[in-house]
């Protein structure tokens, strides 16, 4: 005969542990916050363990609470999934989690081929704008800087090379790129931390940026993409960035060199939703992209 914890007492514990508070906890499972306090003591009681430590207005697990939620919710998560298989239900909702610019310039284009391939799949899109925890309370799907996490299958779309580009009204057939860069003006994008793009791109190349050279300082590199298409200098932009309004004819690369920055995009999900219908049909789709 197993012996076996108050079922109820894991069920709350598990959503407190995830939500990381009694109130939101209490408000997913439509209970009261008391009630959730007296399920969690009670199955403090019965493993005679603290499972949740307060650090101010914070609410943590202890190591034997990390250990009980970390089993709980692969439990769980194998459960949801056994009653999806029996019952015949699919999860065809799914939340992505993007960056901005990853997002417009590149992912929105291509979304309507995926739309036309599985109309019953919808997709949410969530912009952000830094690296989110990755967490089925975040989103379904992600596609961020990281990789490595234990449990999430992570596969590399992109290492970012940022190339120049200028609008084809600039050109000038006589001179060279180098002097067509010394003529325009410089769309720098401030990237906080990193600098000033046009800067670093200097360095990299060991050249010196004349110090008459005018800069527009913008703080997103679509801004600085838009300028360059309007014809008011010259862009730094990841090469898928700008690969459609170079195939358009709105940008020209010029023959530069260009920079690897060392960041690259990676898409990510639990490994264990790869089997998952609605997901594994995003990622085969995004594999052929």
């Amino acid at each position: 005969m197993r012996k076996l914890p108050p079922l109820r007492a894991l069920q709350v514990f598990e959503a407190a542990a995830r939500q990381s508070h009694f109130s939101r906890a209490a408000a997913e499972l439509c209970i009261t916050q008391s009630a959730v306090s007296h399920q969690v003591k009670q199955l403090e009681e019965h493993y005679g363990e603290r499972l949740f430590k307060r650090e101010g207005r914070h609410l943590r697990l202890t190591s034997k609470g990390e250990l009980l939620y970390k089993e709980l919710e692969r439990i769980f998560n194998e459960l949801s999934d056994l009653s999806m298989h029996i019952s015949g239900d699919s999860n065809d909702q799914l939340r992505l989690a993007v960056y901005s610019s990853f997002a417009i310039k590149w992912l929105i284009p291509r979304l309507s081929d995926f739309r036309r391939q599985h109309p019953q799949i919808k997709i949410r899109l969530d912009m952000i704008a830094a690296d989110p925890e990755l967490s089925d309370n975040v989103a379904d799907m992600f596609i961020t800087g990281q990789s490595g996490q234990l449990g999430y299958h992570h596969h590399l779309l992109h290492k970012e090379r940022l190339i120049a580009v200028i609008s084809p009204s600039l050109l000038s057939f006589e001179l060279s790129a180098q002097q067509i860069l010394a003529s325009q003006p410089l769309l720098t994008v401030d990237e906080g931390p990193l600098g000033l793009d046009w800067n670093r791109w200097f360095v990299a190349n060991n050249q010196q940026l004349p110090a008459t050279q005018q800069q527009h300082i913008f703080s997103h590199v679509l801004m600085a993409i838009e300028a360059a298409i309007a014809g008011q200098g010259v862009a730094l932009a990841s090469d898928f960035m700008v690969l459609a309004d170079i195939e358009k004819g709105l940008l020209v690369e010029l023959d530069l060199p260009d920079m690897l920055t060392g960041f690259e995009f990676f898409f990510s999900c639990k490994q264990r939703r790869l089997k998952e219908p609605a997901i594994g049909a995003f990622v085969s789709w995004l594999a052929t992209q």
